[in-house]
């Protein structure tokens, strides 16, 4: 082998199977940021508590996530102090539009499950325009999915009711099915005993 391929070959990417070998890895952050979000709003709305400091915290965390996420790709210490200080003041912005939400006078417009969607809206809607301003799709579809989880969570506990009869309704039909067939199948078995 010639001085050139051994450089060549050094200089070579990492293939492509090391990249499929860490992608469920690199998504476990965004994944635990949605399961986060979409806990604290059914936590409100059981406990009937606002958690202004959980929405805080979950703001903080996705914009650290932000942050280790698109370092890796910067070059220069200009440009990771660019991303830092972009970063920091996007999610200032949001921290006080969403304690904005949570001044007293608001408050008493707002019941506390509406609070935390509201709450949740924003966290979803500067998430997405992080991931907008980053370039990043990961983080734009994090936003997307916790945007989106606001009107099926709101619908989810306005059709509560119609899903607990849905499934008493399909387990009732299954019994019935099931045990016809219990019944259906024990005379062909004792047909064929008596038949041997």
């Amino acid at each position: 082998m010639s001085e050139t391929d051994t450089q060549q070959s050094e200089a070579a990417p990492p293939s492509a199977d090391s990249g499929r070998a860490n992608f469920p890895w690199q998504r476990v952050p965004f994944v635990i940021a949605l399961v986060l979000a979409i806990a604290g709003v059914a936590y409100t709305n059981i406990s009937h508590q606002p958690l202004v400091g959980y929405w805080e915290f979950l703001a903080l965390a996705i914009a650290v996530v932000c942050v280790v996420t698109k370092w890796p790709e910067l070059d220069s210490k200009q440009a990771q102090f660019r991303l830092i200080w972009t970063q920091a003041l996007h999610w200032v912005a949001v921290l006080v539009t969403m304690n904005m939400m949570l001044v007293s006078g608001v408050q008493q417009l707002l019941p506390t499950p509406a609070t935390s969607l509201v709450l949740l809206t924003l966290l979803a809607l500067g998430t997405f325009l992080a991931g907008l301003s980053l370039l990043s799709p990961q983080i734009c579809f994090l936003g997307i999915a916790m945007g989106a989880a606001v009107p099926a969570l709101s619908w989810l506990k306005q059709s509560m009711v119609f899903f607990l009869l849905a499934a008493v309704f399909v387990v009732g039909i299954g019994m019935t099915f099931w045990l016809s067939y219990g019944r259906a199948a024990a005379p062909d078995n004792s047909k064929h005993q008596v038949e041997a």
